[in-house]
């Protein structure tokens, strides 16, 4: 099995998750500037629309910097012919891991069959992880999922996961019709690790499926395994680490307003806004003309939470149309503080 990049990494290891409209290439910017994770991810791309003729719309969700090595392609759909054709396209992109999303429970992706629909069809899911692996040819392939669909079935599905050759595993710990709605379910991560790094569950779901299980338990070189779920510091993390046996985790919702999470460092009001104005400006920069401004708006609300005044300021952030607008009200909004 070809691990790459992930057996350099030190454990426990932390990893951005990949957020729609939320971690895109400048919001990674700053976080590797601030306190850089283990490894970072795309936002997840759909493997059928790289391949249209709206590619190069698209393309800007594969944008990355330098300093935000190791950085993971992550692609959705349902088509294993298109995810090697993506794959061998990543590969000259020069990122250092693709990474299949088998876990979104938005009803657009659930309705191609791709990304939580996958759980429904482990059979598909491993002809699209051989496909993608194909077409990746050195680079490490993981997947990240959720521990089942309509209920938990970690029995059965993590198993054809654990047995499928994959660099890396990242379980979300709810079900995809659960999405974000309950408590994440971090009990279950003993066992998901047992059925990871031991094999001792066989997957009942047919031969093609057992094949894969035979095929990997002779190799016995078991994934790194990642959480994902609710964890709001690294200080957690590292307990989740401990309490549950796994590699690492995932940190996602977390990281809104805090650059800083994986620095595990507080920062001043001001110093919260001026990353606020940096953030913009790169926003801008990248996006300029691509981008709709108003995606900046949930940053703001994330940035500006917590003070006096915050809520007077978020008001004003949220009539800004550019990064200079921006710049003037927390500029006013900063030296009406220092006079108070």
């Amino acid at each position: 099995m070809n691990r790459g990049f992930w057996d350099k990494l030190e454990k426990p290891i932390m990893a951005l998750a990949p957020m729609a409209n939320v971690t895109d290439v400048a919001f990674r910017f700053l976080i590797a500037k601030y306190g850089k994770p283990e490894v970072m991810f795309t936002e997840f791309v759909s493997v059928e629309g790289l391949l249209s003729d709206g590619k190069d719309k698209l393309m800007v969700d594969f944008w990355y910097e330098e300093n935000q090595r190791p950085i993971v392609a992550q692609i959705f759909g349902s088509k294993p012919e298109q995810f090697e054709k993506v794959a061998k396209m990543i590969v000259d992109l020069g990122f250092d891991g693709i990474d299949i999303n088998m876990g979104c429970p938005d009803k657009g992706v659930i309705k191609q069959k791709a990304g939580g629909a996958c759980i429904r069809d482990p059979k598909l899911a491993l002809e699209i992880i051989d496909a993608t692996k194909r077409g990746a040819g050195k680079l490490p392939v993981s997947v990240k999922t959720r521990i089942g669909f309509g209920k938990i079935d970690i029995e059965n599905w993590i198993p054809v996961l654990a047995n499928a050759g994959l660099a890396a595993i990242t379980v979300h710990l709810r079900t995809v019709k659960e999405m974000s709605k309950v408590p994440a379910h971090w009990e279950l991560m003993p066992e998901i690790t047992r059925i990871i790094k031991g094999y001792s569950a066989a997957p009942r779901v047919s031969s093609d499926v057992n094949r894969y299980t035979q095929r990997q338990q002779i190799t016995n070189d078991a994934p790194i395994l990642l959480g994902n779920g609710d964890v709001q510091s690294v200080a957690e993390a590292k307990e989740k680490v401990d309490e549950t046996g796994c590699d690492g985790v995932m940190l996602g919702r977390a990281i809104f307003g805090n650059p800083w999470l994986f620095a595990s460092t507080i920062p001043s009001v001001s110093e919260k806004l001026q990353v606020m104005i940096e953030h913009t400006k790169l926003f801008e920069e990248k996006f300029v003309g691509i981008k709709n401004f108003e995606i900046m708006k949930k940053h703001y609300k994330a940035y500006v939470t917590g003070f006096d005044g915050a809520k007077e300021l978020r008001m004003k952030l949220m009539e800004t149309k550019s990064s200079n607008e921006v710049k003037r009200a927390v500029l006013e909004f900063l030296t009406i503080s220092v006079h108070a």
